[in-house]
């Protein structure tokens, strides 16, 4: 059954992170068999087109002022109000306000909406303060109105039930997915220093900073290669210098050379402070690299009994770290652990239970 399929989210690419990667995806898988939109923010500066209607989605980029890490887009509201009744909306969630805003326009409109559950963010800057009042009494409200929420995990789906009081018949566990692009064959190091790679948004809930204060106490000899880029990128280039460390900052990277990127490294490592599910790890274990990570919510759920969890803090990355590099069978075993665990985690295995879930919610 063909469908009218509306995703919203408040950043989508070019803008970097796994919830805009993971919406995109899913927007273009879905637009082979159904006629799909994406509403997001176009943040003022960036000069991205305002509509998107070449291949596959249409997308629809509203003007936006970031503030805390939030698009604030007025916009939207006439966008969701113009939505045709009976199409399902899908909201990616990871910041404030939007929520509010499907949930309004819904409620205004008599439609459904399903929350894409993200990630439970902390406070941060001078509004931070403001957040856990947010949480409680407002962004609870439109997480229970929806009509289904999707959690990437089980622990976090006993998150949403126990912290937001959202009915467990309405939650729906749905991991993210892997592209087959990024699966590779295992391969053993090559001479020289062992690679290891982290990619995503350098910003403070990934806490690369922790990740170079590691590789200051690792023993083995090790190059660091950072993909990615964000508001903190200066400060760890100067933190990199000041400890002395061989460390390549190669910015955002996409397509060939993002995959070349996973291909060349030894090792992937996430410093992270916590996780919805790192899409990241994910395309790391396709990639056939084992992951070592900080043992955190988010990485725990996808790396207990697969990667290697280390105390989130510098020396435990930094013994994990010296572990693997000390064992090529330890190694070897890691990555086939975390190879088998993504193979359970493709496109298609994601996109038949979204697609279960639309056809359950609006049937």
């Amino acid at each position: 059954m063909r469908r009218r399929i509306i995703h919203i989210a408040p950043f989508y690419p070019p803008s970097l992170g796994g919830l805009e990667r993971v919406a995109e995806s899913l927007a273009n898988r879905l637009a082979q068999r159904h006629e799909v939109q994406v509403i997001t923010s176009g943040p003022a500066g960036e000069g991205l087109p305002r509509r998107e209607n070449a291949h596959g989605p249409s997308v629809r980029r509203h003007r936006a002022l970031v503030l805390a890490h939030t698009p604030i887009a007025p916009g939207v509201v006439g966008s969701l109000l113009a939505t045709p009744r009976d199409a399902i909306l899908h909201l990616h969630c990871a910041q404030a306000l939007w929520p509010e805003m499907v949930m309004a326009c819904s409620r205004l409109r008599g439609q459904r909406y399903i929350v894409h559950f993200h990630l439970d963010v902390d406070g941060s800057g001078r509004l931070g303060g403001l957040l856990p009042a947010y949480k409680k009494h407002v962004f609870s409200r439109s997480l229970r109105a929806a009509s289904a929420v999707i959690a990437l995990t089980d622990a976090q789906a006993d998150f949403l039930h126990e912290t937001y009081a959202i009915p467990r018949e309405r939650i729906s566990v749905v991991p993210n997915g892997i592209e087959e692009r990024f699966f590779m064959p295992a391969r053993e190091p090559g001479p020289g220093p062992l690679r290891l790679l982290f990619v995503g948004r350098l910003e403070a809930q990934k806490n690369v900073a922790r990740l170079l204060a590691a590789v200051s106490k690792v023993e083995a000899s090790v190059r660091l290669r950072v993909v990615g880029d964000g508001d903190e990128r200066g400060a760890l280039e100067a933190q990199a210098r000041e400890l002395g460390l061989d460390v390549q900052f190669s910015g955002r990277l996409h397509g060939e050379e993002l995959l070349a990127a996973y291909r060349d490294a030894d090792l992937f490592a996430l410093p992270s402070d916590r996780e919805g599910m790192p899409l990241v790890a994910l395309e790391a274990m396709a990639a056939g690299l084992p992951v070592v990570a900080t043992d955190v919510p988010g990485n725990r759920e996808l790396l207990a009994g697969v990667g290697v969890l280390a105390e989130p803090d510098p020396a435990g990355l930094a013994a994990a770290v010296d572990a693997l590099a000390a064992d090529g069978a330890l190694r070897a075993a890691v990555a086939e652990r975390c190879a088998a665990a993504a193979r359970g985690c493709t496109w298609d295995i994601v996109v038949a239970r979204i697609e279960s879930l639309y056809a359950k919610v609006y049937a």
